[in-house]
């Protein structure tokens, strides 16, 4: 496992930023795991590798966190065949200016106030480990790695794929 770097921030914010949901996964008091969707706010991955959502002050998400801050974040993309899972803490942040900058029209829906909105609260996950598989192959060359490895007995070679803790 490596560290990473500003091409690594890149090369994760390049599989990610396209895709509209990540399954966020956070644990309830009983230890029960619990995954639901959020729409990732950012506009790049800052240099903090910080991932933002907008969730409800009201909700579970709110609430779980507030008693275990460890969460996952997983994102796929079948039709790209690249997929990302992201461990870090969470945390409910007041930053009214970061609000501001993230908002966008489809949010409104959710939060009918606006940035302002009093059940508006700012999710932050701080990365601390990311994994991701990023294949480039076409589907035929990918079919024919397959049916190699079926003969040989030895695993395909597809992609990318690459682990790195980040603090």
């Amino acid at each position: 496992m490596s560290t990473t770097t500003a091409f690594d921030h890149e090369k994760l914010w390049q599989l990610i930023k396209g895709i509209k949901f990540g399954m966020f996964t956070h644990r309830h008091s009983s230890g029960m795991l619990h995954s639901q969707p959020l729409t990732t706010q950012n506009k790049a991955l800052d240099e903090g590798a910080t991932l933002y959502f907008f969730v409800s002050r009201k909700g579970e998400v709110a609430s779980h966190i507030a008693e275990d801050d460890h969460v996952n974040v997983a994102y796929a993309n079948p039709s790209d065949d690249s997929y990302v899972s992201i461990s870090g803490q969470a945390a409910i942040v007041e930053d009214q200016e970061k609000k501001e900058s993230l908002w966008s029209p489809m949010a409104k829906a959710w939060f009918p106030g606006g940035p302002t909105d009093p059940d508006l609260a700012l999710l932050l996950v701080r990365i601390s480990h990311a994994e991701y598989w990023d294949v480039t192959e076409s589907k035929m060359v990918q079919l024919v790695k397959m049916a190699a490895a079926a003969v040989t007995g030895t695993p395909p070679q597809m992609g990318e794929h690459k682990e790195m803790r980040v603090s």
